[in-house]
């Protein structure tokens, strides 16, 4: 009789167990969340996903194929939300976050950053807020932010007679260096600007970096085609005429500074891990502040930022769980570790525990950071043509490059390009 009972016991206590089993497996919770730019963070967001479900063990996250880069990330969520595809987590450019506001398919993260405690205290700062906020109202949290910097090779720079030590701070400094580099002959190269960075990110730093604007205050007038504007279209031409700069691919500019025939590069911060592992230790190179030539002198911020799409509270919840681990001290220390953009989070880099000593052995990662009393929005365009907007700028830049067209005619073409696609045009 007695076995008999303790079998019974044994049988209700495992039937409960499974029952509570069954339970939990019904609250756990899954997220497909889809990020850009797959060869600098396939191994971020591997580590991030181990990391966040360890501390999160009720949430599992499913990534979804990465975007191949920021306008593809855009164009594919907004194919996405027309057949209710959507992730529920989406990394987008952080210039084209408005295009998902303006459509109402980000979600105000307002009530969920209510429920926190110390949302500041967390490193949370306004400034880096305010990248994703609009109208008042925050949508997007700050993943991965970047100014543009210069990547210069210290073997060709000696070869050409410069100072790896000394190196220019102003862009006629760079274009006698450069000279002095694509003399060397056997194939080297003096300078590449990356211009066709996405989101005309690089055209931004040149026009702001001479003090100008992109649009006027109220929106409704191209503003780049002023000072700064006409200052940055003929330094684009001089960097072909008086640095010798090709007319070719970034990409293909990226793989000659890897193998160690490109002397000066202007590039994003966010490519130093991606450098390190390019260059593979076959020469040495080094990172310079990006010239700031004009008054009021300003560098777009780039990078990523968190949106939220899901519309299921517990995938909201789980979703905002996710984007505040991603965004927090421990996820930007591993951004920052595994990529070379900066932290979005205030807390990492003065803390021993997560960056301070990182920064103090790497002065590479450093060079952007002396770069933040310069930071300025990555402008967004308004209205539906945003994205078409960027297209067209590319399109009259590169007829600079090209050489088939006078820089201030690009920029006059460029300007009333622009003008039909804003808004009330």
């Amino acid at each position: 009789m007695f076995a008999k009972v303790t079998r019974c016991i044994a049988i209700a206590l495992t039937a409960g167990a499974v029952a509570m089993g069954s339970a939990a497996a019904q609250t756990k919770t899954t997220i497909n969340v889809q990020y850009p730019l797959g060869f600098i963070f396939d191994k971020v967001f591997a580590e991030l996903k181990a990391e966040f479900e360890k501390a999160n063990p009720s949430v599992t996250v499913n990534y979804l194929p990465a975007y191949k880069e920021y306008e593809d990330a855009a164009q594919t969520a907004l194919r996405q939300a027309i057949t209710k595809q959507l992730p529920d987590v989406s990394l987008q450019a952080i210039n084209l976050q408005r295009l998902f506001v303006d459509r109402k398919i980000a979600v105000d993260l307002t009530p969920f950053i209510a429920q926190e405690k110390n949302w500041k205290g967390e490193g949370f700062a306004d400034s880096m807020m305010a990248l994703g906020s609009f109208a008042g109202k925050p949508y997007g949290l700050a993943f991965a932010v970047s100014t543009p910097i210069i990547y210069f090779n210290e073997d060709l720079v000696r070869k050409a007679g410069g100072d790896p030590d000394k190196f220019p701070t102003t862009w006629e400094g760079i274009f006698e260096l450069s000279n002095k580099i694509n003399k060397l002959g056997d194939g080297n190269i003096g300078l590449y600007h990356s211009w066709t960075i996405t989101g005309n990110w690089m055209w931004q730093a040149l026009i702001y970096s001479h003090g100008g604007e992109m649009l006027s205050a109220d929106e409704k007038k191209v503003a780049f085609d002023g000072d700064g504007g006409k200052r940055a279209a003929n330094l684009l031409g001089r960097m072909v005429r008086e640095g010798g700069m090709p007319d070719m691919a970034h990409e293909a500019a990226r793989q000659s500074f890897f193998s160690g025939k490109l002397g000066i590069w202007t590039e994003s911060t966010s490519l130093l891990r991606v450098a390190d592992e390019g260059v593979g230790g076959r020469f040495k190179w080094r990172t310079a502040t990006f010239p700031v030539p004009g008054p009021n002198a300003k560098l777009p911020t780039g990078g990523a930022a968190a949106l939220m799409f899901a519309s299921e509270p517990a995938k909201q919840k789980a979703a905002f769980q996710y984007m505040k681990f991603i965004t927090g001290e421990v996820g930007a220390t591993i951004m920052v570790k595994g990529s070379g953009y900066m932290p979005p989070n205030a807390v990492p880099a003065n803390d021993p525990r997560y960056l301070k000593e990182f920064y103090a052995t790497r002065p590479n990662h450093l060079t952007s950071l002396k770069q933040q009393g310069l930071m300025t929005a990555w402008y967004a365009f308004p209205g539906d043509n945003a994205l078409k907007i960027i297209s067209v700028i590319k399109d009259r830049m590169q007829t600079i490059v090209d050489k088939s067209a006078a820089p201030e005619a690009a920029l006059n073409a460029m300007a009333a390009d622009v003008q039909k696609l804003l808004p009330n045009n």
